[in-house]
C-alpha cells in the first residue's frame, strides 16, 4: 500500500495497515503534520457543538475514540476539565442538560461527571473570569493532546511495525496498467532524486489538498477531453492566538458555546500558555501557511474581552497560527456557510482505483483508518485483514502508565517524551537549555529518531516553540540550525524559518 499524505489520517492508515501485516510506504511532500494536523485547538473531544447540531452518531463515535487516544498515549493526551460560564438564568439548565447527554453518550468512556456550578465555584475554577453578571457555570470533561508530537508517535510506531515513512517526498505522477492504478512517481524534495513505487493500492490522504492528486488521476482517466474532476473539499480556516497563562490563571479550560455571531470560543491552557480561538472562515486558496484575516483577530480579542477581567490586546499575543479544515463539499453546498458543511470523513474510490479520504477530525483518526482499509478490501485492492488491532496499541513513548505524567497544560519539557526520556538524556547537551523546555539533546533526538531535517521541523513540531512564542523561536533558530547541521550534514533552512516566524507574529495579519 502507498499512502500519500503524512497528517493524522495518512499516519493512522499507515499504522493500522502495518499492524495488519501489509507492506506500507507513506510519502509526505513536506514534514509530517506540517498542515492541519499540527494546527488544531489541541482538543481530543466528542464535539459538544456537533451534539447541538443533532449529529449523535458522530459524537458517540468520537467519544469512544477519545478514550482510546488518551489510553494509548497518556504522556501526550490527557483529560481536561472545561467550565462553561453562564450569565443568563436559562443557560445553566439548557447547556447542562446537553452536557449530561454528552456524559450519557460516552458511557464507560466518560472522563468525569458534568457538574452544575454556583457563582463562587465558577470563579474558583476560572479566577480571571469577568464576575459582573455571572450566575454560575457548568463543568464538563474532554481531552487535550499535543497534536504534532502525537503525529510523530504514530509515524514512529508505524515504522517500528515495518512501514517505510518518508517526509519531504512529493508524489508527482500516477502510473496505470490497463486503466487501473499501478504505482506512482515521487521526488525527494531535498535531493531532487526521482523514485518509482509500484502498488495497486494508493491512498490519497492529503487532507485539504486531496483534490490536487484527484485532478491528476482524472486527467489520466479522462484523457484529452480535459474534463475536470469536481472538487470535494471546501476549505475553512481556524485561527488560534496564544497568550500568557496569567490571562486564564487556571489549569481548567473555558468554553463559550455561543458568541455574538454564533461561534464557539475556547480559552485552553496548553504547555504553559493559553490558546484562544477559534474561527470558521471560508478560505478559497490552499496556502501552506495561511494567515489570519484582520476581522478574525478582532473577533477573538473582542469575544475574549467579554469574558475575561483582563482582556488580551494585540501586544499580548505571543503567536498566531491558522489551520485549514478539509470540509467535505457536495454540489448542493455551494455558497453555504462552512459551519453547515460535514465534519464527518468521506472515502471515495475512483474508476482507476485511487482511494481518497478526507474530512473528519483528529479524535477519530483511528476509526477513519479502519474505514479506509475496509474500503480498500471491498475494492479488492488489498487482501482481507482483521480490524481492531490498534484499539489497545500503545504508541512509542508510552510506559504502560507506571510513571507519573505531568499534565499537558504545564510548561513543555522532557515529560513529553514519556518512556523515552532516558534516551534523550543520554545524548550530548542534555543539560544545555536552548529555551524553556528545549535542550540541545532534544534537537539531536529529533534529528536522529524523529525525522527532523530543518529548523522549522524542530521548533514548530518536535518542540512547539513557534506555536508558543514566535519571537523566542526566531531568537534561538540559529543555535538549533547549528546542531541540525552537525547531525544531518544538510542545510537546516534557518533563514527560511526566520521568515516563517515573522508570519506568526500578529503584526503580519492582513485584511479580508
Amino acid at each position: 500500500m502507498i499512502i500519500v499524505g503524512g497528517g493524522a489520517t495518512g499516519l493512522g492508515v499507515a499504522l493500522d495497515a502495518a499492524v495488519r501485516g501489509l507492506r506500507v510506504v507513506l510519502i509526505e511532500s513536506h514534514d509530517f503534520a506540517k498542515g492541519t494536523s499540527s494546527r488544531s485547538t489541541k482538543l481530543v473531544h466528542g464535539g459538544v457543538r456537533y451534539l447541538a447540531q443533532g449529529n449523535i452518531s458522530l459524537v458517540q463515535q468520537a467519544l469512544q475514540e477519545r478514550m482510546l487516544v488518551l489510553s494509548n498515549a497518556p504522556h501526550m493526551a490527557q483529560p481536561l476539565a472545561f467550565v462553561m460560564p453562564t450569565y443568563h438564568w436559562w443557560e445553566a439548565p439548557f447547556y447542562g442538560a446537553g452536557l449530561k447527554m454528552y456524559d450519557l453518550l460516552a458511557g464507560r468512556a466518560g472522563l468525569g461527571r458534568t457538574e452544575m456550578l454556583g457563582r463562587q465555584e465558577t470563579l474558583g475554577y476560572l479566577p480571571t473570569l469577568r464576575a459582573s453578571g455571572l450566575s454560575g457555570g457548568v463543568k464538563y470533561w474532554d481531552g487535550q493532546f499535543n497534536d504534532a508530537r502525537f503525529a510523530l508517535a504514530l509515524a514512529r510506531t508505524a515504522a517500528s511495525r515495518g512501514a517505510l515513512l518518508i517526509n519531504y517526498c512529493r508524489a508527482t505522477d500516477l502510473h496505470y496498467d490497463a486503466g487501473q492504478l499501478a504505482g506512482l512517481t515521487c521526488e525527494d524534495q531535498l535531493t531532487g532524486k526521482i523514485y518509482q513505487i509500484r502498488s495497486r493500492c494508493i491512498v490519497n490522504a492529503t487532507g485539504v489538498w486531496v483534490d490536487e492528486l484527484r485532478q491528476k488521476d482524472g486527467l489520466n482517466i479522462n484523457g484529452p477531453s480535459g474534463r475536470k474532476t469536481p472538487a470535494m473539499v471546501f476549505p475553512s480556516q481556524g485561527v488560534h492566538m496564544v497568550v500568557d497563562r496569567e490571562f486564564l490563571g487556571s489549569n481548567v479550560a473555558m468554553m463559550v458555546p455561543k458568541t455574538a455571531d454564533g461561534r464557539v470560543l475556547f480559552a485552553v491552557p496548553w504547555l504553559g500558555k493559553v490558546i484562544l480561538g477559534t474561527t470558521d472562515t471560508p478560505r478559497p486558496d490552499l496556502d501552506r501557511e495561511p494567515q489570519a484575516f484582520d476581522d478574525e483577530i478582532e473577533f477573538i480579542l473582542r469575544e475574549s474581552a467579554r469574558y475575561l477581567k483582563r482582556a488580551p490586546t494585540r501586544e499580548d499575543v505571543k503567536s498566531v497560527w491558522v489551520g485549514l479544515r478539509p470540509l467535505v463539499k457536495k454540489p448542493e453546498n455551494e455558497g453555504l456557510n462552512t459551519k453547515s458543511l460535514s465534519r464527518e470523513h468521506t472515502i471515495l474510490i475512483s474508476r482507476s482505483g485511487l482511494v481518497t479520504v478526507t474530512g473528519g477530525k483528529w479524535t477519530t483518526y483511528r476509526a477513519m483508518a479502519e474505514d479506509v482499509l475496509e474500503k480498500c478490501e471491498q475494492g479488492l485492492l488489498i487482501a482481507k485483514t482483521r480490524r481492531g488491532l490498534t484499539e489497545k496499541l500503545h504508541l512509542l513513548g508510552t510506559d504502560g502508565g507506571s510513571a507519573a505524567v505531568l499534565p499537558i497544560c504545564h510548561a513543555p519539557g522532557l515529560h513529553s517524551y514519556g518512556a523515552e526520556q532516558a534516551y534523550v538524556n543520554a545524548l550530548p547537551g542534555a543539560q544545555d537549555e536552548i529555551a524553556p523546555g528545549l535542550t540541545q539533546a532534544m534537537v539531536r533526538f529529533g534529528a536522529r529518531y524523529e525525522y527532523a531535517m530543518t529548523v522549522e521541523d524542530v521548533l514548530a513540531r518536535r518542540s512547539r516553540l513557534l506555536f508558543l512564542d514566535a519571537r523566542l523561536a526566531a531568537k534561538v533558530a540559529a543555535q538549533v540550525g547549528d546542531i541540525l547541521r552537525q547531525e544531518t550534514r544538510n542545510d537546516p533552512a534557518t533563514e527560511v524559518f526566520l521568515r516563517l516566524a515573522e508570519q506568526y507574529l500578529l503584526k503580519s495579519v492582513k485584511k479580508l
